[in-house]
C-alpha cells in the first residue's frame, strides 16, 4: 500500500478518517505489512503483501486475520492485538 493513500482512506464501517497506520515492513513509502486502526469504532484492518484489507465483519477471514494478530503479536500496539475489533487475542 501506498502510504500516500493514507489521505483518502476512511473506515468502511463508521466512515472516520484518518486512520492510523501501523507500519511492519515499509521500503520507498510502500508498505507491505503492517495494520490500519479506526480510534472511533477501534477496529482494525491488515494489510498483508501491499493490500489494505477493509472489508465489512461479515466477509473478514477471521483465521487469515487471527494468523496475522499471532504473527506480529510483538510488533503491532497492544490497542490492535488485545482490544481491537471484530477481534483480537
Amino acid at each position: 500500500m501506498n502510504k500516500t493513500m493514507m489521505d483518502i482512506l476512511a473506515c468502511p464501517i463508521d466512515k472516520n478518517h484518518p486512520l492510523e497506520l501501523f507500519e511492519i515492513n515499509e521500503k520507498d513509502n510502500i508498505v507491505s505489512e503492517g495494520a490500519l486502526f479506526c480510534l472511533k469504532c477501534s477496529r482494525f484492518f491488515p494489510i498483508i503483501e501491499e493490500i489494505p484489507i477493509m472489508l465489512p465483519d461479515e466477509l473478514r477471514d477471521k483465521k487469515q486475520e487471527m494468523e496475522f494478530l499471532k504473527k506480529y503479536k510483538d510488533t503491532l500496539p497492544e490497542k490492535i492485538i488485545t482490544k481491537a475489533n471484530p477481534w483480537h487475542l
